[in-house]
């Protein structure tokens, strides 16, 4: 079972970004700073990043690069490593949500509130395809291990799944209700999407057949993240009724539900990140970032 083991308090607003490894935690807020924290203290170090918009998406890629997306649309592509920004830009006008790394086929996805997808080439950095998809928000993405196909949450509801070669849309599943809202490849059978969307559930598709699986009623209000762990054991939700669920990728039992009583978060939960497998963050419009550990 999960616990508290760091709470980390530092920004002056709303979190709304987390990325992680197993020595730092990385964090955007609408206090307009990206902050970096050891994982092993909770302690802020020295590397802090000011912009004059939200951070609302970070992704690490490319070894030591980290890309950060904006609530003005802009993408700022830094080496953490050596602390430098190496590339700006400004092809998206509208905050951007999501970005993900597909590690396979080296390639970057990047998405925004107004339903634009944009593809870069992880090493040269160049913009490979620009698709406006007119599906409102795309706030979250997923990339299959293979890395051949990857898949968008979308506000009009609907999962679209790309293919990584052409990027044509190959599969289009209408999931939930007033918009999908995050998404993830189950872990250990890739035949499987576990989505979750503003009607506060989670379900399990078999995305190759568009054939639901599996009906969760998940949480009381939108399920803002999905994170695998413990070896694609379980999943991990996280949801704007200011809870986080674990729950076994098995048979999509219930097994823990992390509240404000457990120390937890006092309001909406916006992001869930990986540090290993046995442990995760999360942060909040509560300023926090907590860290939870088996």
């Amino acid at each position: 079972m999960f616990s508290k083991k760091q709470e980390i308090i530092g920004h002056s607003a709303a979190v709304y970004a987390l990325i992680a490894n197993k020595q730092f935690v990385y964090s955007g807020s609408a206090d307009n700073y990206v902050a970096r924290w050891l994982t092993a203290t909770g302690e802020q170090d020295k590397f802090a990043i000011k912009f004059e918009q939200s951070v609302y998406a970070l992704e690490f890629f490319g070894g030591n690069l980290l890309a950060v997306g904006l609530a003005d649309g802009g993408l700022h592509i830094f080496d953490f490593e050596n602390r430098t920004e190496l590339k700006y830009f400004t092809q998206h006008t509208k905050a951007i949500f999501s970005i993900t790394y597909n590690a396979p086929k080296q390639q970057l996805y990047v998405s925004d509130a107004e339903g634009n997808l944009s593809v870069w080439h992880a090493n040269s950095l160049e913009l490979l395809i620009y698709i406006p998809l007119d599906c409102g928000k795309i706030r979250s993405m997923a990339v299959s291990t293979t890395g051949d196909h990857f898949v968008l949450a979308c506000q009009d509801g609907n999962l679209r799944i790309l293919e990584t070669e052409f990027f044509n849309e190959m599969h289009t599943i209408n999931a939930h209700k007033d918009g999908s809202t995050a998404v993830l490849f189950h872990p250990t059978n890739e035949d499987l999407l576990i989505s979750g969307g503003k009607d506060a559930l989670i379900k399990i598709w078999n995305w190759k057949e568009e054939s639901l699986v599996e009906t969760i009623v998940a949480h009381n209000f939108a399920v803002y993240d999905l994170i695998s762990i413990y070896e694609g054991k379980q999943f991990v939700s996280a949801s704007r009724d200011k809870t986080i669920k674990v729950w076994n990728s098995s048979d999509f039992s219930f097994v823990q539900r992390l509240e404000s009583k457990n120390g937890g978060h006092r309001h909406s939960v916006n992001a869930l990140a990986k540090i290993d497998e046995e442990r995760f963050v999360s942060c909040s419009d509560d300023k926090r970032i907590i860290l939870w550990a088996q």
